[in-house]
């Protein structure tokens, strides 16, 4: 069992930054893939960035390639989720969730991650 609580939500002007994390409890945290996905009202949940449990593999939505970072300390339970450049469009409800079944790669498939936190928003104004 994993529980994932995120943090580090707000509002900020586009063109701005931000730092999500996401703190895990439970021992499989370390050997689970961790991914962020995100959703905008009137809009399905979307993948956004993923990383395997030994941080040597990720991949990331077109849209926020070279503008995110996602990363993963496992001595502390914790993934993150740098955002830097944010534009309008990446205002949403983001969600940190866990895939305990995958050893060498991460999914950006919403049906491969079986631990979700309750989301955190992010908001930026034009």
């Amino acid at each position: 069992q994993v529980q994932l609580v995120e943090s580090g939500g707000g509002s900020v002007q586009a063109g701005g930054s931000l730092r999500l994390s996401c703190a895990a409890s439970g021992r499989t945290f370390s050997s689970a893939a961790m991914g962020w996905f995100r959703q905008a009202p009137g809009v399905d949940r979307e993948f956004v960035a993923a990383i395997n449990r030994n941080s040597d593999s990720t991949i990331y939505k077109n849209s926020v390639k070279g503008r995110f970072t996602i990363s993963r300390d496992n001595a502390k339970n914790t993934v993150y989720l740098q955002m830097n450049s944010l534009k309008p469009e990446d205002t949403a409800v983001y969600y940190c969730a866990a895939d305990p079944s995958r050893i060498y790669s991460a999914s950006a498939l919403l049906k491969d991650y079986a631990y979700w936190g309750q989301g955190t928003q992010v908001t930026v104004s034009s």
